[in-house]
C-alpha cells in the first residue's frame, strides 16, 4: 500500500497527465500533449517528427491504461492512477521508463533543432512549459536533467529521470 505522503505526491504529479484538467487521464491528453509539443516547436503533425511523437504519446496512454485502467472505461481517475499505477509502477521503474521512452525519444527528436541526437536544456525547457509546468519549473527541471553538464539532454538522462518522476517518493 502507498504511504499517505507518497500517495499525495504521487496525486499532485496525476496533473502531469491530465492535460485539460477534467479530473482524469484519457487519450485526448496524450495527443493534447503531443499537439502542444508540435506548435511549440512549429512541427507538423503529419510530418515524420510528428507522427512519431503522436504514435509515442498513444504508446504511452496504452501503456499507462494497461497498468492503471482498472475498470477498463478508458479513463484513469486519480484514485486509479495513486492506487494502481504508482504501486505497479514504484515495483518496476524500469517497466515505466520503457512504456514511456517513444514518447521521450520523439519529443527530444521534435526539440532537437540540430539533429545532434539531443535537445539543448533551454529547448527541454520549452517542451516541459508546453505540456504545462510552469516557466521557473521548467528551467530548474531541465537543468537537473543535464546530469553531465553538457547543455544538452538526451535520452539516456531523460527517461531514467522521467521514471524516478513518477515512481520514487521524493
Amino acid at each position: 500500500m502507498v504511504n499517505s505522503e507518497y500517495g499525495r505526491r504521487i496525486a499532485a504529479r496525476f496533473a502531469t497527465f491530465d492535460q485539460d484538467g477534467n479530473g482524469y487521464i484519457d487519450r485526448a491528453d496524450f495527443n493534447a500533449a503531443a499537439k502542444a509539443l508540435l506548435a511549440e516547436f512549429g512541427t507538423a503533425a503529419r510530418s515524420e517528427k510528428g507522427q512519431a511523437l503522436y504514435g509515442g504519446a498513444e504508446a504511452l496512454w496504452q501503456g499507462m491504461a494497461g497498468i492503471a485502467d482498472r475498470d477498463g472505461d478508458q479513463r484513469i481517475t486519480r484514485e486509479e492512477f495513486v492506487t494502481a499505477a504508482v504501486k505497479r509502477l514504484r515495483d518496476n521503474p524500469d517497466r515505466f521508463a520503457e512504456i514511456a521512452r517513444p514518447f521521450l525519444h520523439a519529443a527530444l527528436d521534435v526539440a532537437d533543432v540540430d539533429g545532434d541526437g539531443a535537445a539543448t536544456v533551454e529547448d527541454v525547457t520549452r517542451v516541459l512549459t508546453a505540456l504545462g509546468v510552469p516557466r521557473e519549473s521548467a528551467g530548474e527541471i531541465a537543468a537537473a536533467l543535464d546530469t553531465d553538464g553538457d547543455g544538452r539532454v538526451g535520452e539516456a538522462e531523460i527517461v531514467p529521470a522521467f521514471a524516478r518522476y513518477f515512481t520514487v517518493p521524493e
